[in-house]
């Protein structure tokens, strides 16, 4: 009796403890460094301190900055590129895979090994963002082909359904919020129809997913971090009574293809199923929230642009790649590199992290001509980098073009004399970039 007594108690003090463990490596002493590093200058430390407050545009500087320094600026940290020749290498290349950790061997390492949680991490695997071949090739493999561009476009008209019902419940007179009431919910709606969850059920999805959104940053506070840590667990509960709601009626859905999909007869375990399905979901919607709402406030302050688009709507598909130009939804992404290699040209050594800005990228002179200028005719625009590289694509890209094409053109067709009114916030999320308020006047 007293061993059992004994064995709760140690329990129970561990249960405590490794939430403490978790947040201190992944947050508290990165933020304690960064901040430091900042101080010193360190132009890494700089731009992670600055994304939290400022809009894409205010971080030109930093970006040219860094550019300064060549294809790779050695922070304190990490090598960090806006360069949008590095970016591209970097993300294509074979000698780094997704993501960054500690050294396999170090004892951070063994640390976050001992408080490692069950619940499901967007960055962590078996997630399609922290996963590389062969089970990266297996997952996207099974989930690629409903987001084909021939299988996106069978979606238009039902995304342009959805657009005008959202817009039709709004009342011209009255102040709105667009993120709340439709760059959330244009969204959230069709990943919902794509992926079979029931319409009572989709405010929850939409609250849980963006309640876990901080999930990918680092320095959170304590609170914050608990708080994410409870949607993400949330998230993974309610994600496990869909898949097996789906298992018992399958439909004609994403997951439900999911969930029968095999590949040389092997399916998805169920962890496997449950980040993938996760990661998909989550990641349908969020960012594409963001890119409405940057597109809603490039558009409006920048009205020339969209009379032109009024006069010539085939532009409307270019306009879309601008937006992700100039104000991606994502900032940056990571990469660790497998064995010593070069990226233009500079020597990089093993285990080495290089942190790619992808906003940077988009505003690199080398490709795009007055890059921090917002023009709907840009030639080239397409070839920003806001949808990543290589392997880890995003593979919901046609989706988040189509939707924010869908979503854009009918919003300024109904409402051609929208006009933002003050009180807009962005989110303080650093790499997820946009809006979580934009209150406006629809007349």
């Amino acid at each position: 009796m007293e061993v059992d007594v004994v064995t709760t108690a140690l329990t129970r003090l561990q249960d405590g403890v490794k939430p403490v463990v978790r947040w201190g490596i992944g947050h508290a002493l990165p933020r304690t460094v960064l901040r430091a590093a900042a101080r010193r200058g360190d132009l890494q430390a700089r731009l992670v301190a600055e994304a939290a407050v400022s809009p894409t545009a205010a971080l030109t500087g930093l970006f040219d900055e860094i550019r300064g320094h060549g294809p790779l600026y050695k922070g304190s940290f990490a090598y960090v590129t806006t360069s949008h020749a590095a970016v591209k290498e970097v993300l294509t290349s074979n000698d780094f895979r997704a993501g960054v950790g500690a050294a396999p061997d170090g004892v951070l390492a063994r640390l976050s090994e001992w408080s490692a949680t069950d619940v499901l991490h967007p960055i962590a695997p078996p997630s399609l963002l922290a996963t590389e071949p062969p089970d990266h090739t297996r997952y996207r493999k099974l989930v690629t082909r409903v987001f084909t561009v021939r299988a996106v476009e069978k979606l238009r008209v039902r995304t342009e359904e959805i657009a005008r019902e959202l817009l039709d419940a709004l009342d011209p007179d009255r102040p709105v919020d667009l993120v709340e009431a439709y760059c959330a919910l244009l969204p959230v709606t069709v990943i919902a129809e794509i992926l079979g969850v029931p319409p009572e059920q989709r405010q929850r999805v939409l609250e849980l997913g963006t309640a876990a959104a901080p999930s990918l940053d680092l320095g959170l506070p304590w609170r914050e971090f608990r708080a994410v840590e409870s949607a993400l667990a949330d998230f993974d509960a309610w994600l496990g009574g869909h898949l097996d709601h789906l298992r018992a009626n399958p439909g004609d859905n994403l997951l439900s293809q999911l969930v029968a999909a095999r590949e040389d007869g092997v399916g998805l375990t169920d962890l496997e199923l449950r980040a993938t399905a996760g990661l998909v979901l989550a990641a349908g919607f969020e960012t594409t929230v963001n890119l409405l709402g940057n597109g809603i406030t490039l558009l409006h302050d920048h009205p020339g642009q969209l009379a032109a688009l009024r006069a010539e709507p085939s532009l409307w598909p270019n306009a879309v790649e601008e937006i992700l130009r100039v104000d991606p939804p994502v900032l940056l992404t990571g990469r660790t590199c497998l064995r010593d290699t070069e990226v233009g040209g500079v020597r990089v050594r093993g285990g080495s992290v290089v942190t790619t800005i992808l906003a940077g990228a988009n505003r690199d002179p080398a490709v795009f001509t007055d890059p921090a200028r917002f023009d709907v005719r840009r030639e080239n625009a397409r070839e920003h980098i806001s949808f990543s590289a290589g392997r880890h694509y995003c593979l919901g890209a046609a989706l988040a073009r189509m939707e924010g094409e869908v979503g854009l053109r009918t919003l300024f067709d109904r409402f051609p004399d929208l006009r933002l009114t003050p009180g807009a916030a962005r989110r303080g999320t650093r790499i997820l970039r946009g809006f979580e308020h934009l209150p406006a006047r629809l007349r």
